[in-house]
């Protein structure tokens, strides 16, 4: 149906964050004796429940439990086997992509394109103009107007660096970014996308902790119905209030977020088993470290919320019990005190195979002089691109050194979680060929590791991470991300390590694995280094912070809300001053400083200055397009004639395109300084 036939009952508003506004429609997603099947496996056997409008529901279960393939019914790629299902047909819809997107297309067009109410307005502007229909042509425009067209590429922007991208990045083309960027991109895609109904499948995957922040502030924004699937307990915590629980083939409907889900299934576990007694070993495990804990720690900020997370364990214990996988760290054979002593370092990446001769090593962070000592538990905040990774990585032993030096500790014995599971494990090995490889390395270097290093001994430790059978002997290339983090736990745990080096290890664990790593760890006797993203983990293990930002590593005086609301004053900071410079409408995030070099060259001062001079200028003519533009869209919102309201509407789009233009060469010109002052 052409756009300007549809009826107008839905208004739209956009906040200053991109947020779409409108009224809640009625009707609800309905699920009766529902059964759901993939080839032979029952899904969902007889299950029944309802979403109401508004509602933002987490939707939690072990994996292969079906909440991928219930995300395909809502879509419509999967259909029901038997029972009633209904979404209201009025509902539009939004999800991320999975695939990966190649085209030249830039970032800000491409989140653009996302907006298909926009899309299908523009597309009927066209057609009418070219029917030359006046009547048909004012119904357009003022449909083109509605669909928000006039702050399109403002939104998306401000989307787009709200998930974590520079300036300079807005008009690069989308398969210049590497796979992780494009996927924020599909995801920036799907919430420019107008939807009653917004399906996000791990949203949270590709995101550091910044961009997770901006994320949750946008969806606790959102008026429409939600359904998240996501492994990040505090993610759920934050935008959830429904929780739906798929668990053998049945559908439970829990009021409340992640954390009230738990406590609830918890309750119902203990009542409902029969035999107590591996619950209560793991409960008398547990409390026993809870105890011990409690007798050391500290009045410090970060040791008494370490302290109220370690209490909440004692009631996960039947969800622990209850878990098909749980593992723990063996006391280290020895704790060399400090671990590490690092002395002026600077770490960064060597110069490519076939850079010139003489060609420097990248440097993202130098100076830093930190000792690491025994029982340490470190967490590493920063944002993405400022030498997290890079400072794991050398402490690792997989980077060396830029500058100064990095000592250990007489019997250091490191275990290594990347990032990247596949910069530690070989896709075309097997699981058993990984053990034995790791067991004749170990024996090499003088270590004996936890366990014999014969066959059926590595078998038998395989299988205590859910390695059997046939598994064992698969490539680990097939293996799905979570298979191949459990196998990189399994390596670390044999080695028996002292320091644990973990770059965000919980991307591909479930729910239940992750509450098992939190738990292994906070048992562990040794030192821990942890990058990650999930703030339960983090609270979970760290007693400290190190902030790794604009070239340098300092600790951070405060726990995870501290820090948490330094992103949101920062974000706060850098939207006022984009704003103040006229670059976009909002972009709330947290934007990291470049770090800085050594020694910095004259600045070509005169072209730097006559660039700028070109951007004063476009700031004033920008300044009056805006004017113009809010003129014209005022004009519209009176009364007019079919005529009036024809011509006022070509004009107004004419100023929005001088106004894209002309904002396309400010960020241009933008870039163009930025790369002359970083390349001084």
């Amino acid at each position: 149906m052409p756009a300007h036939l549809r009826p107008q009952g839905r208004i739209r508003l956009y906040d200053l964050s991109g947020a779409c506004s409108t009224y809640r429609p009625f009707g609800m997603i309905i699920l009766k004796n529902l059964s759901l099947r993939r080839s032979a496996k029952v899904l969902l056997q007889n299950a029944s429940v309802s979403i109401n409008p508004g509602e933002r529901v987490g939707l939690v279960g072990r994996n292969g439990a079906g909440k991928s393939s219930l995300f395909a019914l809502l879509n419509g790629t999967l259909h029901e086997d038997k029972g009633d299902f209904s979404i209201p047909s009025q509902w539009r819809m939004a999800q991320v992509a999975q695939d990966m997107p190649e085209t030249t297309e830039s970032a800000t067009d491409f989140v653009i394109s996302g907006d298909t109410a926009l899309a299908e307005a523009q597309a009927e502007v066209t057609a009418a103009e070219e029917s030359d229909d006046g009547e048909r042509m004012a119904h357009a425009y003022m449909a083109l107007h509605d669909a928000g067209a006039h702050d399109a590429e403002s939104r998306a922007q401000s989307l787009i660096l709200g998930l974590g991208f520079q300036v300079r990045e807005l008009n690069q083309p989308v398969n210049s970014f590497s796979g992780g960027w494009r996927m924020r991109l599909q995801l920036a895609r799907a919430l420019m996308c107008p939807s009653e109904l917004l399906l996000l499948d791990e949203p949270t995957n590709h995101l550091d902790l910044d961009a997770l922040v901006w994320l949750e502030a946008w969806l606790k924004k959102y008026p429409g119905t939600m359904l998240v699937i996501s492994h990040d307990r505090e993610f759920l915590d934050a935008v959830t209030n429904v929780t739906l629980h798929i668990e053998n083939g049945q559908l439970t409907r829990y009021g409340g977020n992640y954390s009230a889900f738990e406590d609830m299934h918890a309750e119902q576990l203990a009542l409902h088993q029969a035999a107590f007694s591996k619950q209560q070993d793991k409960i008398a495990h547990l409390q026993d470290f809870i105890n011990r804990f409690k007798a050391k720690a500290s009045k410090a900020k970060q040791a008494q919320s370490r302290v109220k997370a370690l209490d909440r364990m004692e009631k996960l214990a039947p969800l622990l019990a209850n878990a098909e996988f749980t593992f723990e760290f063996k006391e280290p054979q020895n704790l060399p005190n400090p671990m590490l002593s690092i002395d002026n370092a600077s770490f960064g990446y060597p110069p490519p195979d076939d850079a010139p001769p003489g060609t420097l090593p990248t440097v993202i962070v130098r100076g830093v002089s930190k000792s690491v000592f025994a029982g340490q538990r470190i967490g590493i905040l920063g944002a993405n691109g400022q030498g997290k990774s890079t400072l794991v990585k050398t402490v690792a032993r997989t980077l060396a050194v830029v500058e100064g030096e990095v000592l250990e500790g007489r019997g250091l014995n490191i275990g290594y979680f990347a990032q990247q599971e596949l910069d530690v494990l070989r896709p075309a090995d097997t699981p058993l060929e990984h053990m034995i490889r790791l067991a004749r390395d170990t024996i090499a270097n003088g270590g004996a590791g936890q366990f014999s290093s014969r066959e059926q001994d590595l078998r038998t430790f395989l299988g205590t991470f859910n390695f059997n059978g046939d598994m064992v002997k698969q490539a680990v290339g097939t293996m799905s991300g979570g298979e191949k983090a459990r196998l990189v736990l399994c390596m670390i745990v044999w080695q028996r390590p002292n320091l644990l080096l973990l770059d965000e290890p919980t991307n591909h664990l479930d729910l239940a694995t992750r509450e098992a790593l939190a738990m292994a760890l906070n048992e562990f006797e040794g030192t821990v280094m942890l990058v990650s993203h999930d703030r339960a983990l983090l609270r979970s293990v760290c007693d400290e912070f190190w902030m790794v930002s604009k070239g340098g590593v300092e600790p951070f005086d405060g726990d995870l809300d501290d820090y948490q609301r330094y992103l949101l004053d920062e974000s706060k900071r850098l939207r006022e001053e984009i704003k103040q410079a006229g670059k976009v409408a909002d972009a709330p995030v947290v934007k990291a400083e470049p770090a800085p070099v050594a020694a910095k060259k004259p600045v070509a001062s005169g072209k730097v200055k006559s660039l700028k001079q070109k951007q004063e200028r476009l700031d004033k003519s920008m300044a009056a397009l805006q004017v113009e533009k809010a003129a014209f869209e005022a004009r519209l919102g009176g009364t007019l004639s079919v005529e009036e309201i024809t011509e006022t509407g070509k004009q107004l789009q004419h100023v929005i395109d001088e106004l894209a233009i002309e904002e396309g060469e400010w960020l241009a010109l933008a870039g163009e300084i930025e790369g002359l002052e970083a390349r001084a």
